[in-house]
C-alpha cells in the first residue's frame, strides 16, 4: 500500500473523534481496530438485528461499514481546517454476509485538495477466516470545518 503523509499532526485523536461522535456506528457497533494514515480497519460483531430476510448482514448495513471505513481513511489526510462529506460511492457485493464479526478495510487511492478517491473492503470472519463480501469505490469531499451541530433539544428534536 502507498504510504501517505497526513496533513494534521493529531490525525489520529481528529479522525477518533470524527468517527466518535457518530451515532450510527455506535448503534451498529462499528469501531476503530487499526488506523495509519490514508487506512483504516473498522469491525462489527454479527448482530440479528442487522440480517435481512436470509439471516445474512444486510447490504445497507454493509455499505455503512465500507462507506465510514472510505470516510475515515480520507479524513486522515485532510488538512486540519477540513471535514468530510461523501460525494459518491459504488458497492459491488460479492458474497452473502454471514459471519461471527465483520471487517471493514478503507484505504486511500489518490488523495486530493477537494476529492479523495478510495477503496472499501468488506469481510466476513467466520473462525479467523476473512472471506470478501463486498467492495466499495468512493469519492470523498473536503469542507470547510464547521461548529458541532446543536444539542437534540435546540433543534426543537425531543431528546
Amino acid at each position: 500500500m502507498t504510504r501517505f503523509e497526513p496533513k494534521h499532526p493529531d490525525y489520529r485523536a481528529v479522525a477518533t473523534d470524527s468517527f466518535d461522535r457518530q451515532r450510527a456506528m455506535k448503534t451498529l457497533g462499528i469501531s476503530i481496530v487499526r488506523l495509519e494514515p490514508g487506512e483504516v480497519d473498522l469491525a462489527m460483531p454479527y448482530s440479528p438485528d442487522f440480517t435481512q430476510q436470509n439471516g445474512f448482514v444486510h447490504a445497507g448495513i454493509i455499505t455503512a461499514g465500507l462507506d465510514n471505513a472510505c470516510g475515515i481513511a480520507a479524513f486522515t489526510l485532510m488538512s486540519p481546517e477540513s471535514d468530510i462529506l461523501t460525494v459518491e460511492f459504488k458497492t459491488n457485493l460479492l458474497a452473502p454476509a454471514r459471519g461471527e464479526r465483520f471487517v471493514f478495510r478503507g484505504a486511500v487511492v489518490k488523495p486530493g485538495r477537494t476529492l479523495t478517491v478510495c477503496e472499501g473492503r468488506a469481510y466476513a470472519v467466520h473462525d479467523g477466516v476473512e472471506a470478501l463480501v463486498a467492495i466499495m469505490t468512493g469519492t470523498l469531499m473536503a469542507l470547510p470545518r464547521r461548529e458541532q451541530p446543536a444539542p437534540r433539544e435546540k433543534m426543537g428534536v425531543p431528546a
